[in-house]
């Protein structure tokens, strides 16, 4: 059974600049066994049923359709955009999103775990929410919606990331 946890955001990671910026920032994680690769795992997010409902919503509600094939290419670095996000900012194991609007941004990472002779794969996967100035107060904050939605987005996070983790292991042959 995957066992997903609420996690720091780790150190030098391309979403901890917004944990230190007064935005709002979450970390979630998971360990798989054996080897994800980073592409693998960004395609798997992306593809997975419920990724598949908010892809159906965005294009809908915001004209932004996208496919797997996009997905895949945006796993192997050859698009900048998937659906209504933006590629901020990538490495060999992160990818960061920013949505259409500049307001939220959605982070993918996988690195090694486990032992030499017991591989595994951590996944982890963050969002933040870039607050903006109230226009009554002029204090920054991340507004009333987000806020009241937050209980639903961490649970969203959780089965998004348990989603990904579960397609994964289906691909691979291993037993749930």
């Amino acid at each position: 059974m995957l066992l997903i946890e609420k996690c720091a955001i780790p150190a030098n990671t391309l979403l901890a600049s917004y944990s230190m910026s007064g935005a709002y920032a979450d970390c979630y994680c998971s360990e798989l066994r054996g080897q994800v690769s980073f592409p693998e795992y960004v395609f798997a997010f992306y593809t997975t049923p419920l990724f598949k409902l908010e892809r159906l919503i965005l294009k809908w509600m915001v004209s932004k359709p996208s496919t797997n094939s996009q997905a895949r290419q945006l796993a192997h670095g050859q698009v900048e955009m998937f659906a209504a996000w933006n590629v901020e900012n990538r490495s060999e194991n992160e990818l960061l999103m920013c949505d259409i609007k500049g307001r939220k941004r959605s982070w993918l990472m996988a690195s090694p775990a486990g032992t030499v002779a017991y591989p595994e794969t951590r996944l982890y996967f963050g969002s933040a929410v870039v607050p903006v100035r109230n226009s009554n107060t002029r204090k920054p904050s991340i507004g009333f919606v987000f806020r009241a939605l937050l209980g639903f987005h961490q649970l969203y996070s959780v089965l998004l990331l348990y989603s990904a983790g579960w397609h994964i292991q289906r691909q691979q042959g291993v037993s749930l």
